[in-house]
């Protein structure tokens, strides 16, 4: 599938959707985690944004000062520079230095290199806080670290949804290969995170590589779950997500059952994702609306979606492209915006290097 058209369109459209569902997310990231989720439903029918199908508006009479008014409707203009895009970016470049044979040594290598402390945050930033302190000198230049790397991910947010959001371009290049797309998630996943943050990561590659072998994405939901533990609580709320994914209450359902958790752990964030994809698996207006609009992380599940949602071989709709403008900002070492064009010729020219 690698030498298709059809695959290259598939690349662009997930390029294209991961950032216009990060970009939808933003804008409330810090209303959703800071004021809750009912303070954010209360502000969008108050801007009459419900059902959420475009880009939310600003209205200064009821904004919450955590609106990021940059991403709202009509003040966005560029791609702005955030996580979940510099990881995409940043495995991209993993995979072009090291392909197949990427370690978590490598990730770390390049964190060190690329990645700025300020940008990282949770398990990242811990992870990267022990490579300072304990790791050798020499460590980003190829001396060996001078202790386990398996201790970075001994910290308090091993489980919360980090990894998660540095998976998906794994699965983007290893069409039809899930194997393969879990091996590198996992590799990865692994400097900052342990069990559901793992499992949280590899399931989001797998359903990606899945998706572009043709499943359709009730299938390859199915068959996603098959590569990660059956009793683990990421495994659990995809069950969930399957349960509900007719039920327009199913995303306040998932976020309720798990009220204990952070707003950024792995295991919720995921069964809104879920949810979001096979509810609406055919509308992507729907899709990322309303897993932004179910709260919690928002800019993290709402690029997911719609970076999976996209690699269905749907086009992702002009209006939510054309405000960005096809340049996708980052915070990398050395880069501040990247063309879209070149991301899809990397990414296309990466899985071709994969195949076997």
């Amino acid at each position: 599938m690698t030498q298709s058209q059809d695959y290259a369109a598939r690349i662009r459209a997930a390029w294209q959707g991961r950032i216009s569902g990060c970009m939808l997310g933003k804008a409330v990231e810090t209303f959703s985690m800071r004021a809750g989720h009912d303070k954010l439903t209360e502000y969008l029918h108050a801007v009459d944004a419900l059902p959420l199908r475009d880009y939310i508006p600003f209205d200064a009479h009821y904004a919450s000062t955590h609106l990021f008014k940059p991403c709202c409707r009509g003040e966005l203009r560029a791609s702005i520079a955030d996580d979940d895009i510099n990881y995409s970016v940043l495995a991209l470049m993993l995979l072009e230095r090291h392909g197949d044979a990427l370690t978590t040594t490598d990730v770390a290598r390049a964190w060190l290199a690329y990645l700025p402390v300020a940008s990282t945050y949770t398990a990242e930033r811990a992870a990267y806080k022990i490579l300072l302190a304990r790791g050798h000198e020499w460590f980003a230049e190829g001396h060996e670290l001078g202790f386990d790397i398996a201790d970075c991910a001994d910290n308090p947010y091993n489980d919360w949804i980090g990894a998660q959001i540095r998976a998906d371009v794994y699965g983007w290049v290893c069409p039809g290969n899930p194997d393969l797309a879990a091996a590198l998630a996992e590799q990865d996943a692994a400097l900052s995170h342990r069990g559901e943050g793992i499992y949280g990561a590899v399931f989001v590659a797998v359903l990606g590589a899945i998706l572009l072998a043709g499943a359709g994405m009730a299938e390859a939901v199915n068959q996603a779950l098959h590569y990660i533990p059956e009793d683990s609580d990421c495994s659990k709320a995809v069950v969930d997500a399957q349960r509900l994914a007719d039920d327009p209450g199913g995303a306040n359902e998932i976020r309720d059952s798990h009220g204990d958790m952070s707003v950024v752990h792995t295991v919720n964030n995921l069964g809104l994702v879920a949810w979001a994809l096979l509810r609406h698996h055919d509308d992507f207006d729907a899709a990322i609306g309303d897993v932004v609009a179910a709260g919690l992380d928002t800019d993290c599940n709402g690029a997911t979606v719609g970076a999976l949602w996209a690699l269905q071989g749907m086009p992702v709709p002009n209006r939510w492209v054309t405000p960005w403008q096809s340049g996708v900002g980052v915070s990398l070492a050395g880069m501040h915006q990247l063309e879209l064009d070149n991301l899809v010729e990397r990414t296309v020219t990466v899985a071709q290097q994969l195949q076997p």
